[in-house]
């Protein structure tokens, strides 16, 4: 039991990590929730209010429109790289080779360790289109290199491409971590049983892997965009004419670049509230209650 005198410890002890979520994180939401209202350059003695005016544009701007479809097809396409061919590669390793596997963890897990902003400077070299090494090979068999920095679509998929340079061996070991954390006995059960192994996957292993799986998901949904950032700004600046840009660029664009402050805010509070809403539709319909085990 703790004593009167004693009872106050803990709130001491996270006083100082509750300060710097204070100054760091809380502060800096609601004073960019303020400042949405107003229509503000940084360098202005005076604010205009707006009212909600910067948030009716996220929706009638054209250019916004456009950024938001971006930030869509960016999420889809890291869904996708970063997320199910990790859980499928996983699988097969786990399931079908079986053999090797701290090897494919070293192996896939290397370009982590690396810089994005020197793996971007890279890719960058490695796709140049007139005299890159991938554009001269190509041009040796009578092909050539599309010029994919003047296409939008073109951009976002290498620049997702880079991203899941960096973070698809992450994602591969917590998805191997997980698998290998289930219960041996339940799956030498369901092979007794002579269940084909598609249906030992599909319906006993990935249900019981679901806490790690939407972990993943939820990660590469919410890290994956805030990694993109950095190829668009070292690459594409967000061009072709917004063409490779998301949310969180055009964020900075708007904030730090053209001075928009208002709407540079409304658009983070947009992209904050999407995600808050993502992660709040994953816990509630997505994780349910972990089966026991035993």
């Amino acid at each position: 039991m703790i004593s009167n005198k004693n009872k106050f410890v803990p709130f001491f002890c996270l006083l100082p990590a509750t300060i710097i979520f204070l100054i760091f994180i809380i502060i800096p939401i609601g004073y960019s929730f303020y400042l949405s209202f107003f229509n503000w350059n940084l360098i202005a003695p005076t604010k205009e209010f707006v009212g909600l005016q910067n948030y009716f544009a996220l929706f009638t701007d054209p250019l916004n429109r456009k950024i938001m479809l971006n930030t869509l097809f960016y999420v889809i396409l890291l869904v996708i790289l970063n997320f199910v061919f990790p859980y499928l590669i996983s699988l097969i390793v786990k399931y079908f080779i079986r053999k090797m596997q701290g090897a494919y963890k070293i192996i896939f897990f290397i370009p982590s360790l690396f810089s994005l902003v020197v793996g971007a400077m890279v890719f960058s070299w490695l796709l140049n289109p007139v005299s890159g090494p991938v554009a001269l090979l190509l041009r040796k068999i009578g092909m050539t290199l599309p010029n994919w920095t003047n296409s939008g679509l073109m951009a976002i998929v290498v620049l997702c491409l880079i991203t899941s340079w960096k973070v698809f061996g992450y994602n591969f070991i917590l998805l191997l971590t997980g698998l290998g954390s289930i219960p041996q006995n339940i799956i030498d059960a369901a092979q007794i049983d002579n269940i084909p192994r598609w249906r030992l996957i599909w319906d006993v292993i990935l249900p019981l892997n679901k806490g790690v799986s939407i972990y993943v998901l939820i990660l590469t949904i919410v890290q994956g965009l805030q990694y993109v950032f950095t190829p668009i700004n070292v690459i594409t600046q967000g061009g072709p004419y917004y063409g490779s840009s998301n949310a969180l660029y055009h964020t900075y664009l708007n904030a730090f670049v053209l001075y928009k402050t208002g709407s540079a805010s409304a658009l983070s509070i947009a992209t904050f509230v999407i995600f808050l809403i993502l992660l709040f539709l994953e816990v509630k319909f997505v994780e349910r209650r972990e089966p026991r085990y035993g």
